[in-house]
């Protein structure tokens, strides 16, 4: 322990929470960087990007429904529906009423919103691999350990 602080590690960069926040600010940074000549948040970009990875590619774009999108970002879904308001405001994204469930509402992503999504997104793995570097085996073994996390504490998102 140093300082005045009682701790089980003996320095904050013996803490793993405290370097995966460190770490974290850092990329968010990059990808904040990257993101900014397509207009977009970060936020934003994930939304986005999950709305067109789910896309089909032989033409199938009938979306999936607000609490869909906040459950596979693991996102709150009050936040994604007020981003989803400024994607649908730039056009990016439409919203409509579900067909068979009154209470839900369709989100499907519109032509200009997935270019921009494939623009931005070849923009973001550039980050990426700037920040992370190119991929190696422990590489892979450090995504599969944070799949894990994610598995592992997933709760109730």
């Amino acid at each position: 322990m140093t300082g005045s602080l009682s701790s089980r590690y003996e320095s904050e960069g013996a803490s793993p929470g405290f370097m995966l926040w460190r770490v974290t600010n850092r990329w968010q940074a990059a990808i904040r960087a990257a993101l900014v000549p397509f207009e977009l948040t970060h936020v934003q970009f994930v939304l986005l990007a999950a709305l067109t990875w789910a896309d089909d590619p032989a033409g199938d774009t009938s979306g999936m429904t607000q609490a869909e999108l906040a459950q596979q970002v693991r996102a709150d879904p009050m936040m994604v529906s007020q981003v989803l308001r400024a994607l649908q405001a730039k056009g990016h994204v439409e919203r409509l009423p579900h067909p068979d469930d009154r209470r839900a509402v369709l989100v499907r992503v519109t032509a200009g919103g997935a270019g921009l999504a494939r623009r931005a997104n070849a923009a973001v793995e550039s980050a990426d691999e700037a920040f992370f570097g190119p991929g190696t085996s422990r590489d892979r073994s450090f995504l599969a350990h944070l799949a894990d996390l994610d598995e592992r504490n997933r709760g109730g998102r």
